[in-house]
């Protein structure tokens, strides 16, 4: 959220539970980018964080919050007014169960108005951490509880324009003990499928959904074409790529 504290100033909470001065320059960094070195295969500069002059707010709409930063091009000087979706962290869970079937949800998405197959997954809620709602997610959208839970790691899933990180988690020996409780605004289906049957459906373009191919990645190999030797599932069985 962005709150005007007076004219050319604003502080911003981030996701991490800190307020940003917008009134000097700075320099804008997020503490889970500091966790990781980016591989160093190109000569020459490598782009610099852009100093943040200050920020306005935008519109707050229902799923994120509008904010422009007033940006400096560290290579040219220049400023640039950029566009910042302040957003929730998401999570979205690999369930499979104790017949080794992953959970899946069918539901009908507004952006692509198409019916698409998902895992289940949904928002972080204010206070809550991520394991918590991905354990809420599974049975709100399922009915389904699982015993064992491992964390596959964290992605952005767009830094062009969102702030926020999804969470991927692998539930294992998941089984259903009640009916979904979807939201009011939901309509689920739930189905199982065997890992086959998710590879089929990777491949036929059934499950096209990024954030939850990046999910299923972590415990499947879902490739078309390999690299560096290696066969895929398509080249072994002789498929089509």
């Amino acid at each position: 959220m962005v709150r005007a504290v007076s004219e050319g100033q604003c502080v911003r909470p981030n996701r991490r539970g800190r307020a940003d001065l917008g009134t000097t320059p700075q320099t804008f960094t997020d503490d889970r980018a500091m966790d990781h070195t980016l591989p160093d295969s190109t000569p020459g500069d490598a782009p610099r964080p852009w100093p943040r002059h200050g920020s306005r707010p935008g519109p707050r709409l229902a799923l994120f919050d509008v904010r422009f930063d007033d940006l400096e091009n560290p290579r040219t000087g220049e400023r640039f007014e950029r566009l910042v979706l302040e957003t929730p962290d998401w999570v979205n869970v690999v369930a499979v169960d104790t017949e080794g079937r992953l959970v899946f949800v069918r539901q009908f998405r507004f952006g692509t108005s198409t019916v698409t197959l998902e895992i289940p997954g949904g928002m972080v809620d204010p206070g809550e951490d991520h394991g918590t709602a991905a354990r809420r997610e599974l049975a709100e959208e399922t009915g389904y509880v699982a015993s064992r839970w491992i964390h596959l790691g964290s992605i952005d899933p767009n830094p062009a324009i969102h702030d926020n990180a999804i969470h991927h988690w692998l539930a294992l020996d998941a089984e259903r003990v009640g009916p979904p409780e979807p939201d009011a605004g939901e309509d689920l289906r739930v189905d199982l499928l065997d890992p086959a049957a998710v590879r089929a459906a990777v491949h036929g373009g059934a499950i096209r959904h990024s954030l939850v191919l990046c999910a299923l990645a972590h415990v499947l190999d879902l490739r078309t074409h390999a690299l560096e030797g290696g066969a895929s599932d398509a080249e072994r069985s002789g498929a089509p790529g």
